[in-house]
């Protein structure tokens, strides 16, 4: 069951239908892509029980994952990949993931809803929202279609590198995780430029 928002409901300026919520997953982890969500809501359609997909149960966003593909009006999935991260750092590398999520919906917004307190240079008008995917029906949809997508992925990947845990961990810095690479040194899919696979990367030179 989820919490509620203690902040205030977030009032929209933009009052018409073609309205996007855009957040990204996957900030914290030492492993993976980041990877960002897009979604216009159809009004007709309306899809209960959306919230911050960190509050949800697994079993819950993945039967929500399913009905927001199946009733928006668009949505697109984009990310940007661990090379990126690495170049750019993990908040530009973000901000790039959704600007290729909202450039990729096929019904393109009026206005666009970011989560937190940062937005992509782009021209689409827009606004950001802390703490939006608690506020913000299609912020929260595009949580859960973008922590849905990755931990999938990062299950696929702990077949691809077992060891590290990723299935259960989601390549969060766990004190499994950081045992792991400490044991097996990092992977292909590990982030060079965070610190703790940074100084074992050295360390296994």
């Amino acid at each position: 069951m989820s919490k509620k928002s203690t902040l205030p409901p977030y009032i929209c300026p933009y009052k018409g239908a073609l309205l996007a919520g855009v957040d990204e997953v996957g900030r914290g982890p030492l492993a993976g892509d980041v990877v960002a969500a897009a979604v216009i809501l159809d009004p007709a359609r309306p899809i209960e029980g959306l919230a911050d997909s960190k509050k949800l149960s697994e079993k819950k966003r993945e039967l929500l994952f399913d009905q927001i593909r199946e009733r928006a009006l668009s949505f697109a999935i984009a990310r940007a990949t661990v090379a990126e991260i690495d170049q750019l750092n993990i908040l530009h590398a973000s901000l790039l993931a959704m600007h290729r999520a909202v450039a990729q919906l096929r019904v393109q917004p009026e206005f666009v809803l970011v989560d937190g307190n940062k937005k992509p240079d782009w021209h689409y008008p827009c606004d950001t929202v802390v703490k939006g995917d608690d506020r913000v029906a299609a912020i929260a949809a595009a949580s859960i279609l973008a922590k849905v997508t990755r931990d999938r992925e990062m299950v696929e990947l702990d077949r691809r590198y077992p060891g590290y845990g990723l299935a259960g961990h989601k390549g969060y810095p766990t004190r499994a995780h950081l045992q792991a690479l400490e044991q097996l040194g990092p992977s292909p899919i590990h982030r060079q430029s965070f610190a703790p696979v940074k100084q074992l990367s050295m360390e296994f030179l």
